[in-house]
């Protein structure tokens, strides 16, 4: 279940109400568009009860997401929605429940009043327990873990205190008492600056056209030069991409990241030598020594086992599609998994490519990988009733799945 946060239109100060998944934004007033970014974390805070109360807002991290891990010679995945206290506060709730999804959302802005409490707990060994729970029932040692298609982000609970017990700003009820309170919280309160989220005009920075894209797209594209954007430092910066023309008028193109690396760690230097340490069952060409390694994974959420699935498929084909620049007029599937995590997922298609486990899964601790070149292809496929067929390499995916994952 997804959050749904309230936001006021930058240009008209208009409300309107946001999934957490929605980066490009339309005002439904002035019909002005905005993308969302913050460096980091997207910050929300829950609305309280209490306006005339000096309010301290307590810091939780929610991930939602899926993990996947590698334990001995096989791999494991699941799908993981938690929020966990940032504090070192045993007594307070260490989870927000359902509170999150069942309250509208503000995002963390100049004119809130109240001061922000920071983390003293490490939001890595907070991602580590949550990598915990997905790996709960596998006992063997763990050689890899992943964290691929998540959403991070920091939500505040609102507190006052009065007397010696900490309130709860929304229930206006004592969460805890302790003696004297304020010295104890004083000493958390974030002197720094809270991170403000940014709204990035949509207009392509090389020809000034409006950018396209559906409300989840991190990346945009632009009609009119046929240029791919995204948004990286507080701006938006171009994408290497290359677009397979379709068989028939009506395909549609999904996205795909493709990653050429040099991989440490194993003796893996080309497409060949990948063939021979994963024990493909295919007859060498000559020529795919000379070939260089490359992973390819969806630029798209879904289910963990249909990412794996479709990233070892592509990965292990290694298809040269006759690919040209520039994009087609009509049917492009929204980009909505960042290149940076594509590229977290590149040791996990290694070890689900091999056939011959022992000589990859050990390795896992020590392989790294140099990237050479990265780009975003898109590929036709076409729709019947159920499913998306790509005609050159004979998969299909459900059309469930890939609506399942725009809610992942």
């Amino acid at each position: 279940m997804g959050l749904t946060i309230e936001q006021a239109c930058p240009q008209c100060g208009a409300p309107i109400d946001l999934d957490e998944a929605d980066l490009l934004i339309e005002c439904p007033f002035c019909n002005v568009k905005s993308y969302l970014f913050s460096n980091d974390h997207f910050r929300y805070i829950l609305p309280h009860k209490a306006p005339q109360k000096e309010i301290l807002y307590i810091p939780y991290l929610r991930f939602k997401g899926s993990v996947y891990f590698c334990h001995d010679l096989s791999i494991g995945h699941r799908i993981v929605d938690i929020t966990h206290i940032g504090l070192d506060f045993k007594e307070f709730p260490v989870s927000l429940g359902l509170r999150p999804q069942a309250m509208k959302l503000k995002f963390v802005s100049p004119d809130i009043d109240g001061k922000f409490l920071r983390f003293t707990l490490k939001a890595g060994d907070i991602l580590a327990k949550a990598g915990n729970i997905a790996s709960l029932q596998n006992t063997g040692k763990l050689l890899h873990r992943a964290y691929i298609g998540e959403r991070l982000s920091i939500i505040y609970l609102p507190v006052y205190l009065e007397n010696d017990t900490i309130i709860d700003a929304i229930l206006n009820r004592p969460v805890l008492k302790v003696s004297k309170p304020y010295d104890i919280l004083k000493e958390l309160i974030n002197k720094k600056a809270i991170r403000q989220l940014s709204f990035l005009p949509t207009l392509c920075p090389q020809c000034g056209w409006n950018l396209e894209g559906e409300r989840d797209s991190i990346v945009l594209t632009c009609n009119n030069c046929g240029s791919i954007w995204e948004a990286k430092d507080g701006k938006f910066k171009q994408v290497h991409a290359f677009c397979v023309s379709g068989p028939a008028e009506d395909a549609v193109y999904l996205p795909f990241w493709k990653n050429s690396v040099q991989i440490h760690g194993v003796n893996i230097n080309s497409f060949a030598d990948f063939i021979r340490i994963t024990n493909q069952p295919r007859i060498l060409g000559k020529e795919w020594d000379e070939v260089e390694m490359s992973f390819w994974s969806p630029a798209f959420k879904i289910r963990p086992k249909i990412f794996l699935n479709l990233s070892r498929q592509f990965t292990v084909s290694q298809k040269d599609f006759r690919h040209k620049e520039g994009l087609p007029d009509k049917g492009l599937y929204p980009a909505t998994l960042p290149l940076s995590e594509a590229q977290q997922a590149m040791k996990l298609i290694l070890a689900s490519s091999a056939i011959q486990k022992k000589n990859v899964f050990p390795y896992l601790g020590s392989i790294r990988f140099s990237i050479k070149s990265s780009s975003l292809l898109y590929l036709p496929f076409k729709e019947t009733a159920h499913e998306m067929f790509q005609q050159d390499m004979g998969i299909s995916i459900n059309k469930n799945a890939l609506n399942f994952g725009r809610q992942l």
